[in-house]
């Protein structure tokens, strides 16, 4: 029996899947799926952040700026920066000699974000790149601190990003990572559950006339890893001392890990 298959057998062989909410889709498509969620949804991205968290949001955003110690004259990077909103409140602590650099694989959310930290004043030190984390266009070592909200669940490969943080941190560098995670308190899950899929999408179709963008945003927050294993995803990947800041019971989490090596 031939245990090497050919060329004609791998042609043949069904291409791998990865889940889009809770679907499950080619592999090569959800890239293009994601861009799509977030193109629908840019223009009206944070105020369906403010309805759907209740302006929460917005402290779990400061407690992880707090947490970054971010410092003059570092060099920092915002991935799935979005429309901002951390790069906004980093960029005080950081000058006058420190730059940061937004970056997101979807051009109409960096360009909600370019308008707004230009309405700002928010101009030099900060560049703006289109790009997809797992494959990062940045040298090794290049950044004191990597912040990341709200994006790394929407990934295809989640592990290749958090490689490629690992890679573009400098030694001593840091990662704050905050997402959406699983509730700790007891009861609280089937009250979120409940509040999640019954109101959100229909804010969704009330506010941003998308309910689907927001069916599939509830549904990739219930398949994206629990603390613990997520805590292991980014030690895999090479980073050191990871810790984990529950928030509101865990209904989100903050994950920051260093690059030691």
């Amino acid at each position: 029996m031939n245990e090497n298959p050919t060329a004609e057998e791998e042609s043949n062989a069904p291409a791998p899947t990865t889940h889009f909410g809770y679907q499950e889709v080619p592999e090569n498509r959800k890239e293009d799926l994601v861009r799509g969620v977030f193109s629908n949804v840019a223009a009206k991205y944070d105020l369906m952040n403010d309805m759907m968290s209740l302006g929460v949001h917005r402290l779990w955003k400061r407690f992880t700026v707090d947490l970054a110690r971010a410092r003059p004259g570092q060099r920092l990077l915002d991935l799935a920066g979005g429309t901002g909103d951390l790069a906004a409140a980093l960029y005080p602590k950081i000058r006058p000699n420190g730059s940061i650099v937004v970056s997101d694989i979807n051009p109409d959310m960096l360009e909600v974000g370019r308008r707004r930290l230009a309405d700002k004043g928010i101009l030099d030190g900060v560049e703006f790149v289109e790009a997809n984390a797992e494959a990062l266009p940045f040298a090794d070592g290049e950044f004191d601190l990597v912040t990341l909200a709200f994006g790394i669940r929407n990934m295809t490969h989640p592990e290749r990003a958090l490689r490629e943080i690992h890679r573009v941190l400098k030694t001593g560098g840091r990662v704050l990572i905050l997402e959406f995670s699983h509730p700790r308190w007891p009861g609280l899950q089937s009250i979120y559950d409940l509040y999640s899929f019954n109101l959100l999408p229909r804010l969704g179709e009330w506010i941003a006339k998308d309910r689907e963008s927001y069916q599939y945003l509830v549904e990739s927050i219930r398949r994206f890893p629990d603390q613990e294993t997520f805590q292991a995803m980014m030690e895999d990947a090479g980073l050191a001392r990871v810790e984990v800041f529950n928030l509101s019971g865990g209904i989100v989490a903050v994950h920051r890990g260093y690059r030691l090596d």
